[in-house]
C-alpha cells in the first residue's frame, strides 16, 4: 500500500519541503521536489507520478495555475493534489485568492502549520483513491447566507452539503438525524440561539464539531464559543476568504488553522 509510489513535493519553503521529503521516504515512498512552477510541470511531464503535494509557490497565483494545468492536461486529471495553503497570518499575501478556492478541484486541501508525519494516513487514503467528501450542515435564519455558503460548498469537490437548518432547535435535531462533520452555525437566531445549540451538539453529538460564523466577533463570543466546545469562530467579515479553509481543516481533524484564526480575533 503506497510502496514505491511516486509523490511530487511543489513548495518554495525549504525547510518544511526538506522534512515532508524525508518522511516520506522513510515509508518508502519516491519523491520529487520543486521549488517553482516550470520545474514542477517538468517532474509531472517526465515522471509517472501518483500524487503532488501542492505547498506554497511564488508568486502568489502559481499554485492555482499549476493546479489548473494538472486538472485540464489530457492524460493528468485523475491524478490527486494535495494543497497546503499559506498558514492564516501569511495568507494574504501567498496564499490562495478567494476565486482560486473556489475554483479549486484538488482532492484534499488544508494549510500550514502542519506536521509532517500527521499527512500520512491523508496521503494514503488518496493513493488509494477513497478520500471522504467533509459533510456540511449550515445553520442561519437568512436564506441569503445560506444560500452563499451552498453555493460556495457545491463547487468543492472535497465537500458536500448534507442539510440546512434555520435556526438552533432546527439544527440540534438535523445534527442528530443527519450527523454531519462540521456544522456551520451563525451564533444570533431565533427559539434557541447558536450558542446554546451549539453547546447542545458538543455535548451530544461528538462527532459532528461546531464551527461558529457571526458578524459579531467580541471577545466574549469567541470565549463563549470556546467555552462550549465549538472547534472555531469565524467573522462574517472574513468568512468569504477563510470558510472554505475552516470547514477543511475541522472536517479533517487539523485545528491548527482554526486555533491561530481564533487567537485573531482576541
Amino acid at each position: 500500500m503506497g510502496e514505491k509510489s511516486k509523490i511530487l513535493i511543489a513548495d518554495n519553503e525549504v525547510r518544511f519541503t526538506e522534512t515532508l521529503k524525508n518522511v516520506l521516504e522513510e515509508q518508502n515512498y519516491t519523491v520529487f521536489t520543486a521549488n517553482n512552477r516550470e520545474q514542477a510541470q517538468k517532474v509531472v511531464r517526465n515522471s509517472q507520478l501518483e500524487l503532488i503535494i501542492l505547498g506554497t509557490i511564488m508568486p502568489r497565483g502559481e499554485p492555482f495555475l499549476f493546479h489548473k494545468w494538472v486538472k485540464q492536461e489530457l492524460g493528468l486529471s485523475n491524478l490527486p493534489i494535495m494543497v497546503i495553503n499559506a498558514p492564516p497570518e501569511k495568507q494574504l499575501i501567498e496564499g490562495w485568492l478567494m476565486y482560486e478556492g473556489m475554483q479549486c478541484e484538488a482532492e484534499d486541501f488544508l494549510a500550514k502549520p502542519v506536521e509532517p508525519k500527521s499527512l500520512i494516513p491523508r496521503i494514503q487514503a488518496l493513493l488509494e483513491g477513497v478520500t471522504k467528501k467533509i459533510r456540511v450542515l449550515i445553520v442561519d435564519d437568512h436564506p441569503v447566507v445560506r444560500d452563499g455558503i451552498r453555493s460556495i460548498i457545491a463547487l468543492q469537490r472535497d465537500m458536500e452539503v448534507v442539510g440546512e437548518a434555520v435556526d438552533g432547535k432546527d439544527a440540534v435535531e438535523k445534527t442528530r438525524d443527519l450527523i454531519p462533520d462540521v456544522v456551520v452555525m451563525d451564533i444570533n437566531m431565533p427559539v434557541m440561539d447558536g450558542l446554546e445549540a451549539a453547546k447542545e451538539i458538543c455535548k451530544n453529538c461528538k462527532a459532528s464539531k461546531v464551527l461558529m460564523l457571526t458578524q459579531y466577533d467580541e471577545d466574549e463570543n469567541v470565549m463563549a464559543s470556546r467555552n462550549i466546545g465549538a472547534v472555531g469562530f469565524i467573522s462574517k467579515a472574513v468568512a468569504s476568504t477563510h470558510l472554505l479553509t475552516g470547514i477543511r481543516s475541522v472536517g479533517r481533524g487539523d485545528q491548527s488553522w482554526i486555533e491561530s484564526l481564533s487567537k485573531h480575533h482576541q
